[in-house]
């Protein structure tokens, strides 16, 4: 601090400069303490917990446990009415059959993982909670079965659609029987087997006769693929598992607009009485 003599009166200088200093150090502490404060009050939670370890399941914080819940179990009513709405547009018995194991098979896909995501969250129920676990993941062979369903029954694909949908429904059985018996073990090979059910079979499509649809069913299936990406990420990226909820709903619009627009319908069985 510098001081001088004027008039005979001793100033210092340098207090305001230290008195700014002061101030400034206040506010920050002042600030600091107020974000601690707001966060207890408020308790900021993480988005998402560590990765799952080996053969164990994933533990969702809360608010991904209530993004699971909302992004399946909104489709549920969504589906319902799709069902309905293929039930009311088909025109031949077999539109009807088909119309009706589609729109099952769409409605048991977010209804079963709706349900498992809502015991996950709630904490108790333990047993019912691993019955709808293992059959979340079984039920994922059954839609793409059914999915595949529509096409190989409505469509000619030069003689082969009945080995291929004997194939395909087999293979969705094999994969049911593993989802019970390997349950959260091996999970790379439960992802090869999801792949190979999902994308193998596709390759026939490009056999059918009448080609119109193909193009939505590759989006639909580049959706479904894209999403796996998100469902193996768990504890790497926030709301994981609720993004790959939101890619199975972008694909099944994708599948369920084809189905409607080329296989149901006057127009359709018009088509079909050419076979």
């Amino acid at each position: 601090m510098v001081t001088c003599v004027r008039n005979g009166r001793i100033k210092a200088k340098g207090n305001k400069s230290s008195r700014k200093g002061k101030v400034i150090e206040t506010e920050q502490w002042i600030t600091m303490k107020t974000i601690k404060r707001v966060s207890s009050h408020y308790d900021f939670r993480r988005l998402m917990n560590p990765r799952a370890k080996k053969g164990e399941a994933y533990k969702p914080t809360d608010v991904e446990h209530m993004a699971n819940i909302i992004t399946h179990g909104g489709c549920i009513p969504l589906s319902v009415l799709a069902m309905l709405w293929m039930l009311y547009i088909s025109q031949t018995r077999l539109q009807f059959v088909i119309a009706l194991v589609y729109g099952w098979a769409l409605i048991a896909l977010f209804s079963v993982s709706c349900t498992f995501h809502s015991l996950a969250f709630c904490g108790k129920f333990q047993r019912l909670k691993n019955f709808f676990h293992i059959a979340d993941r079984a039920v994922i062979y059954i839609f793409i079965a059914s999915s595949y369903s529509p096409w190989l029954t409505l469509r000619d694909f030069s003689g082969i659609e009945d080995e291929m949908m004997w194939l395909i429904w087999i293979m969705a059985v094999i994969g049911i029987v593993y989802s019970y018996t390997f349950h959260e073990k091996y999970k790379i090979l439960e992802i090869i087997l999801y792949l190979i059910i999902g994308v193998c079979p596709a390759a026939v499509a490009f056999m059918m006769r009448e080609p119109s649809g193909i193009y939505e069913l590759f989006l639909g299936g580049l959706s479904f693929i894209t999403g796996v990406v998100f469902f193996k990420s768990d504890g790497v990226i926030p709301f994981a598992h609720a993004i790959w909820h939101l890619f199975v709903l972008v694909g099944t619009m994708f599948h369920f607009y084809a189905i409607n627009l080329y296989l149901l319908g006057q127009e359709v069985d018009e088509i079909m009485m050419t076979k």
